[in-house]
Formats: C-alpha cells, structure tokens, sequence
C-alpha cells in the first residue's frame, strides 16, 4: 500500500515537482498534500499543474499549527517532507511526525545553516568562506533550524570562480538526483 506524503514548501517548488514526478512512477508512495506559509508561491501553481491539492496557511494558523495537524490527518499523511519550506515547524505537528519529517539544506550542515540561512545566502557565506566544497544535508526536522539528525550528505566542489547561481546549480542537482532517492528510503522503513 501507498505511503502518502506531504509536501511542505515556500518558494518556487522545483524541489517539490520533482518529488512529486519521482513517486508519480513508483508504487511505494504518492504526493498527497503541498503546503504553504506563502500565498503567492508558485509551488501552488506546480501542485496545480500536476493535480496535488495545494493549501496556503497565514503565518497565525501555521504558528498554531491546529488546522494544519487537522488536514494531515485528514489526508492520512504517513511522511512529511520540508522543500524549501522557509517557516518554523510548530511543536504540535513535529511531535506528531517524529522521525517520519525530513529537510533538505543546501549546505554541509552544521556549516552555513540556522534561521535565516536559505538559497543563495548560503551559498553566498560559503564562498565568501573560501570553502573548497559545499553540497547537501538531508535530516530529520526538529524544533531548531537546521538541527534535526542528519540522514546524508552528498558533497559538490566550490570552484575559485564560482558564482552563488553557478555554484546553487551544482547544488540543485544534487537535491533532484537524491532528496527524492532518500524519501523513498525512509518510506520503505515505516
């Protein structure tokens, strides 16, 4: 049987089309549910496209997290999956995910992580660090930013000229080529 996942996002969704394209193929699970703390991201449009329901949460119902609880349940959501979601988590929904809720960061965490710290920040401080590698950090989502237990990391080379476009490039495939991969991993262990 199906694993339903949820997908929760604040930006453009690039991360989440893929996700959703990814299972789409496979028996071990499908995209239920996107949601947002943003009215205006364009995941909503994504989901759309590819027929995933998608729902906007103001920023006082995703502090509660009460309604957004109530519609994971209602959809019998087994996995959460946090892709390029830029909101704190309320403790009610991480307490009813535990270990079955995962981010992507687009750095080796713990460098170059915490609140504040997304896209091309990121990718900016690592270079201005004159680190010789960057890469991603899939982990579990606890109560602080960029903290939870790190499930993998896969590694890319900062080049002398790199720019944070060119470098997110090289870091944007790394997400689409095992962010997905990874979910299906953790899904098989439920």
């Amino acid at each position: 049987m199906k694993k339903n996942i949820a997908i929760l996002a604040s930006g453009s969704g690039t991360n989440a089309e893929n996700i959703i394209r990814y299972f789409q193929e496979k028996d071990s699970a499908i995209v239920r549910l996107i949601l947002t703390n943003r009215q205006n991201a364009f995941v909503l449009e994504r989901a759309k496209g590819l027929e995933v329901p998608g729902f906007y949460f103001p920023k006082g119902e995703w502090e509660r997290g009460e309604a957004i609880l109530s519609l994971l349940k209602e959809h019998a959501i087994d996995f959460v999956v946090l892709a390029g979601f830029l909101a704190r988590v309320p403790d009610n929904i991480l307490h009813a995910y535990p270990n079955k809720m995962i981010n992507i960061h687009p750095s080796l965490l713990p460098k170059f992580g915490g609140k504040g710290m997304y896209g091309d920040r990121v990718h900016e401080a690592v270079i201005a660090a004159g680190e010789k590698e960057s890469g991603i950090t899939i982990h579990y989502t606890n109560e602080h930013y960029d903290e939870g237990a790190v499930i993998c990391q896969k590694k890319c080379p900062v080049l002398p000229e790199d720019t944070p476009v060119e470098l997110a490039q090289r870091i944007h495939q790394l997400e689409y080529e095992n962010y997905p991969k990874v979910i299906e991993e953790l899904i098989f262990k439920l």
